[in-house]
């Protein structure tokens, strides 16, 4: 019933979905990037991936910026204007650790990536893939049951990714002789972690919007 009250503010939706498709492809190119250094690929494909994702933060950086300026000139919006706010600034956060993951690797000179970073990686795409379906739903609030069967799934995948990550601090302090390395991979691992730990906030704000406006 309140899917047909909702406000047809097309545009709203238009960006939550063009900056979703960003998101995705940040996941995926960073879960590129980690295979490439992982088997040692030339440093220029991994420089290129690298390139890319600050492409796709900067695409979603220009839509961010057209959400907030048509909320701030927009008189009916198409549900709270602090919940519209909080979801594209949230989106756009997974966007800018994905880029903080990327550019570590470039200041650390990662070039070994443990199997364990891999496979952070591989969670950390579909969780940013989840953000991508789920947004596209928001358009009908009679999606609600759908859009919160995926804001479980993102949580869970990040529960997985946070306990992958103590599982592979304990193994690095544990087998890594190589001070340097374990510093550098700590910070890879945490990093990874919070690419998720984003995704699973902007589930938490989708889940609020639904609970509320449904």
């Amino acid at each position: 019933m309140f899917g047909a009250l909702m406000p047809k503010e097309g545009k709203y939706f238009d960006h939550f979905n063009a900056h979703g498709a960003l998101v995705a492809q940040g996941g995926s190119t960073l879960r590129q990037l980690i295979d490439v250094l992982s088997n040692g690929a030339e440093e220029g494909k991994a420089q290129a991936l690298a390139d890319e994702i600050d492409r796709l933060e900067s695409a979603a950086d220009k839509i961010t910026h057209e959400v907030l300026a048509q909320l701030h000139s927009a008189f009916i919006t198409p549900f709270d204007r602090d919940e519209i706010h909080e979801l594209i600034n949230g989106m756009d956060n997974i966007l800018d650790m994905t880029q903080d993951v990327a550019e570590a690797m470039a200041l650390y000179d990662i070039h070994r990536i443990p199997a364990e970073a891999r496979a952070m990686a591989e969670i950390t795409e579909r969780s940013c893939q989840k953000v991508t379906e789920l947004v596209k739903l928001l358009r009908n609030m009679d999606n609600g049951p759908s859009i919160l069967k995926l804001c479980h799934e993102i949580d869970a995948y990040e529960s997985e990714v946070d306990r992958m990550l103590r599982v592979s601090m304990s193994r690095i302090f544990r087998e890594e002789p190589d001070v340097r390395e374990v510093i550098k991979l700590k910070e890879i691992y945490q990093l990874l972690e919070s690419v998720t730990d984003r995704c699973k906030d902007v589930a938490g704000t989708v889940e609020a919007i639904v609970l509320e406006n449904s």
